[in-house]
């Protein structure tokens, strides 16, 4: 394969990806509006499994994945590509005898980035945290997802302004909603553009399931994590409400230190404390992180009895 693959992934379906019926009828959906032929975009605060929600779509799609993570320096160049070093071209020429004949030419070389790679070929798209790239870097995806070109560089040479995006390309999006720190409020002309499907926090039995499937706690105790994580997210005295990230922390550190947390109460408070109130505070803010161990404390108590 050429040099430009080293940037493709080949899906996979992940071995521990929890399909319950909330999660099924969020792939149904998806891959209906993919179907009919319209980019998807994954909206939601972190820990929702955007990322997760997309890969497993990417991996429905059964097409080589090309990912491109959002970054506030990126340009368009760093999805469309750019010039990268020189090519020397050397010919020796001795078609008589005596005569030595040499020339040599040094052409600047352009390099194919993601985004040109996946219209290319066909492949799928998947662009994390696309907010987080400025505005003007994403416009060059104006004509890839409605006029099915992709405007290509002067500088890259060739005969064709433009390059035909491939029938089967397809684009998955992600992003935090706009007033996350480090987001870009995107282009109206490019929402218009995907269908947006907004995430939330999973529905209990998800929760469970993942908390279990990642953890291979007994289903008892990821129920009593998994409630726990609950309660202080119904609390609403959290800057940021705990995801189901907070669950697997949890979870998975039990696992490790084999612990159970009716016979080592303390232990398992302590660690809920650590691991929730930096998941829901901003650093260094101690008022609002000891009113949440508080709380964390009374909902503890509650599932212990």
């Amino acid at each position: 394969m050429i040099d430009e693959m080293s940037t493709v992934l080949e899906p996979t379906p992940m071995t521990d990806f929890v399909e319950t019926p909330y999660i099924k009828d969020i792939s149904s959906r998806a891959l209906t509006y993919i179907k009919a032929g319209f980019p998807v975009h994954f909206r939601g605060v972190s820990g929702t499994g955007k990322t997760t929600m997309a890969m497993h779509i990417a991996s429905k799609i059964q097409k080589p994945v090309v990912i491109i993570h959002g970054d506030e320096e990126f340009t368009t160049s760093n999805l469309v590509g750019g010039e990268s070093g020189y090519r020397m071209k050397k010919v020796v020429d001795r078609f008589v005898s005596r005569v030595l004949k040499v020339e040599e030419n040094v052409n600047k070389q352009w390099v194919d980035n993601r985004l040109t790679i996946a219209c290319r070929y066909g492949f799928t798209l998947l662009y994390d945290e696309f907010t987080r790239s400025r505005p003007e870097a994403n416009n060059v995806l104006l004509s890839v997802l409605q006029e099915k070109m992709l405007d290509m560089p002067v500088s890259r040479g060739g005969d064709e302004p433009y390059l035909q995006v491939h029938p089967e390309f397809t684009a998955l999006f992600t992003s935090n909603p706009e007033e996350y720190a480090g987001v870009h409020r995107s282009q109206d002309a490019l929402r218009d553009r995907m269908i947006t499907m907004d995430l939330d926090n999973f529905d209990y039995d998800t929760e469970l399931a993942i908390t279990q499937s990642k953890s291979h706690l007994p289903k008892e105790r990821a129920a009593m994590i998994v409630n726990i994580v609950r309660g202080l997210r119904d609390s609403g005295k959290c800057e940021f409400a705990p995801t189901i990230r907070g669950c697997i922390m949890i979870a998975k550190t039990l696992k490790v230190l084999k612990l159970s947390p009716l016979n080592a109460p303390k232990k398992f408070l302590t660690i809920c404390q650590d691991i929730l109130a930096s998941e829901t505070s901003r650093v260094g803010s101690k008022t609002n992180q000891n009113r949440v161990k508080d709380i964390i404390a009374s909902v503890v108590k509650e599932q212990l009895h």
